[in-house]
């Protein structure tokens, strides 16, 4: 990083600069645990001498065990590419407007959470409900372990609500899909053959001006032989779109080889019917009572605005947890 072009090439620099937070993630709370556990020693002959000191002894062991399980939650994130960002795509689903409007309701929940543990996030597309919300959109989440703490969230994600769009004001049930792939570098190979690949360019919607409306800048792309989909219209240039759909369709490509490896080596996905992509793994209920529970750990929370507002992270490592009980 301090060669004088370490900066010549924008995205291959990001991408050390991003390796090298994730290594420090692992090995910073590393070397202050191997450091602590020393000190420890000391207070600990320090507390035979004078009891007193029981209480600081005690405080420092708690602070040590839960550094450690810190530690041991990172070490789950072992995958091939966990400390990849993360390219997800969020899509309404069955119940009309308030699925549009719980679907950009889970966007801002990604976003909430994405801020708070300093990971950057750009738009790649974003397709808006004429009415409310969204139909679908995709972000890129990028920071350490971006891709093996969000792989878990893809599903589906199932509202329980009185709806604000029935004037009624009856209960509406409605779904949103999440689907998550790793963001993977122009190092890593992933064959794709022009040929297997239908593109169609169409005018983009939403915000943009008179170029929206004079050019076909949108971008979606087609891989006929796994009957994936990607698109992107957030760039002005059809150019730029095309660039960042190729990349969203290696990062799915990549996701179903990982799968597929990880089916034939470890089993790691025995029910996939309750882990792949179209399955419910997590429900969000505001009415009668509000609680949020995972279908596949059992894990709950009972402040639905709390987790609306990105509060997730509990969810995530329960999600990891019950993986590595699974294979």
């Amino acid at each position: 990083m301090a060669a004088a072009n370490f900066w010549d090439n924008q995205e291959s620099a990001q991408a050390a600069v991003a390796n090298l937070k994730s290594l420090k993630a692992i090995t910073t709370p590393l070397n202050d645990l191997t450091s602590a556990a020393e000190d420890l020693t000391v207070l600990l002959e320090m507390c035979q001498e004078d009891p007193e000191m029981e209480e600081e002894v005690t405080g420092e062991i708690c602070r040590l065990e839960a550094l450690c399980e810190e530690l041991e939650l990172k070490s789950m994130l072992n995958g091939q590419h966990d400390s990849a960002g993360a390219m997800m795509t969020i899509y309404a689903r069955d119940g009309g407007t308030d699925a549009n409007d719980w679907a950009e309701m889970l966007l801002r929940m990604y976003l909430q959470w994405a801020g708070q543990h300093d990971y950057s996030v750009s738009l790649l597309d974003r397709s808006d409900n004429d009415v409310a919300g969204i139909n679908s959109a995709t972000i890129c989440v990028r920071g350490s372990m971006a891709y093996g703490y969000l792989k878990g969230e893809t599903g589906i994600h199932r509202l329980v609500r009185i709806s604000p769009f029935n004037s009624e004001g009856k209960r509406q049930t409605s779904f949103a899909a999440i689907d998550v792939a790793p963001e993977i570098s122009d190092d890593v190979e992933v064959e794709i053959d022009e040929k297997d690949v239908r593109e169609d360019t169409y005018r983009a919607s939403g915000a943009g001006g008179q170029h929206v409306n004079k050019t076909d800048s949108a971008v979606r792309l087609t891989h006929e032989p796994t009957g994936i989909v990607v698109q992107c219209q957030n760039e002005r240039s059809q150019h730029k779109n095309r660039a960042s759909a190729y990349k969203m369709l290696r990062a799915r490509l990549a996701r179903v080889e990982e799968e597929k490896r990880e089916a034939e080596q470890a089993q790691k996905y025995k029910d996939k019917a309750r882990v792949g992509f179209g399955s419910q793994i997590r429900n969000y209920f505001l009415h009668p009572d509000q609680r949020v529970k995972d279908a596949r750990t059992g894990y709950s929370e009972g402040n639905f605005h709390s987790v609306l507002d990105g509060n997730i992270q509990g969810f995530l490592e329960s999600f990891l947890r019950w993986r590595i009980g699974q294979d």
